[in-house]
């Protein structure tokens, strides 16, 4: 099976991937279509409020299948800026469009994101 992962982005091992945004160190956070996939329909997801601090590698929400639970991973250290409220209503956008519409938090780091998998990288993971 062949799972769209862009290459504006960096991944973590964990299956979450960090994208820039336009404001300055900030990065948009979500799960990868190869781990929406992998967990299928998502019925509710469990996220993280706005002044949270996130450690790299710490959990930070739960998203909920009908198969499983998962837990979700920060790729990055830094402050949540903004949550994607749409999910808590509407958690199968996250299946529907992992990359766009169903990221999940939006991140103030220093860290930046090149520390993570390229693409490349990450297709090889999987």
């Amino acid at each position: 099976m062949t799972f769209e992962i862009p290459d504006d982005r960096r991944y973590a091992e964990s299956h979450e991937w960090a994208k820039k945004t336009d404001a300055e160190g900030v990065v948009r956070i979500g799960i990868t279509d190869f781990a929406q996939d992998e967990l299928g329909d998502i019925v509710f997801a469990e996220l993280p409020e706005v002044g949270d601090e996130l450690s790299e590698g710490d959990e930070f929400g739960v998203i909920e299948s009908i198969k499983a639970v998962s837990d979700i991973y920060s790729p990055v250290t830094g402050t949540v800026e903004d949550v994607n409220g749409e999910i808590i209503d509407q958690p199968e956008l996250i299946n529907d469009d992992p990359h766009e519409s169903g990221w999940l938090v939006a991140v103030e780091t220093e860290s930046g994101i090149d520390h993570l998998l390229t693409a490349s990288e990450y297709e090889e993971h999987i």
